[in-house]
């Protein structure tokens, strides 16, 4: 199987050569560094490889696919560009059977989102079983390290001259318009989109999103257990995401907590008014370069932990 990274010296594109690099099932196509934005050499390596990873910025990804003629390559497309494109599957197989399924049979698998990732995790259960309703006023607050902002943003942050401002948790997204949203709300089927706070701090990777609800607002009967239950009940067979007892045992959450793996562990916190649902892990691993890894073992028919960092 020939796997070709386009993109690879990317934070995500890097990440992703690392957890194949030790792979006897897998040969990566690589070019050299005076190569490696050679138009002419990266239309040849996307159509001679069986799986490529596009780990670009938006347009340079829609452009890398219309250079791929050959109708057997499979790509897995790390950016933005085809999240909620209806002939795209949406990499995220635990949220169903037919997630599941699209990915095996795809031959273009659009891989989620960090913050769409824990957004998603919590929300689409809910929704489909019923006990949010799909126009529920949703609120969102991401807690993020920066590598998750690229090269720049971990140049300026390990910067001995970076200003004290960088120090501090920043909000972003102030206008509401972040790029995951869209993907949130399509995948879970909403009808307004959340209100959505991203956060980065000072730390190099590692996430925590959580979602508020109202019990009032839900399903009747709703309460702090059943949600759990409700959780844990939907992602029992699956062996990357995990839904921590109530109590768990801590009064805080870390963000950086899930850095270095490549599952993730859903915290249900509050009370029987007041319900928080935190997704926690890291958003180089089941953000970004974790799921793309399982995404391709699910296409090669592969163990889907092949690879990864599973504690």
């Amino acid at each position: 199987m020939k796997v070709y990274i386009d993109g690879s010296a990317g934070t995500t594109g890097l990440q992703i050569y690392d957890r194949l690099a030790d792979r006897r099932d897998l040969t990566l196509v690589t070019l050299p560094e005076e190569r490696r934005k050679d138009p002419e050499a990266r239309r040849e390596a996307l159509n001679n490889c069986d799986i490529a990873f596009l780990c670009l910025p938006d347009d340079a990804a829609r452009e890398a696919v219309e250079m791929v003629e050959n109708p057997d390559v499979r790509i897995i497309d790390a950016s933005t560009a085809h999240r909620t494109a209806d002939t795209w599957a949406y990499g995220f197989p635990e949220l169903d059977d037919i997630h599941r399924a699209a990915i095996e049979r795809g031959k273009r698998i659009a891989n989620p989102g960090c913050h769409a990732t824990g957004f998603i995790v919590s929300v689409y259960p809910l929704v489909k079983l019923g006990i949010v309703p799909a126009d529920y006023p949703l609120t969102c607050f991401s807690l993020t390290g920066y590598s998750g902002g690229g090269k720049k943003m971990i140049a300026d942050y390990e910067s001995p001259e970076k200003p004290e401002g960088l120090s501090s948790p920043r909000i972003y997204g102030l206008t509401q318009q972040h790029k995951h949203l869209a993907e949130m709300k399509k995948v879970c089927g909403l009808l307004r989109a959340p209100i959505f706070s991203p956060i980065v701090d000072d730390y190099y990777k590692g996430m925590a999103t959580t979602v508020t609800l109202h019990a009032d607002m839900l399903k009747p009967g709703t309460t702090l257990k059943s949600v759990r239950e409700a959780l844990d009940d939907w992602y029992m067979y699956q062996r990357l995401i995990n839904v921590a007892p109530l109590n768990w045992g801590t009064p805080m959450i870390d963000a950086n907590a899930f850095e270095g793996r490549d599952d993730l562990m859903l915290i249900v916190s509050g009370n029987d008014e007041r319900i928080t649902v935190t997704a926690l892990f890291d958003n180089l691993g089941k953000g970004a370069s974790g799921a793309a890894v399982q995404n391709m073992n699910i296409l090669m028919g592969a163990d889907e932990l092949t690879g990864l960092n599973v504690k």
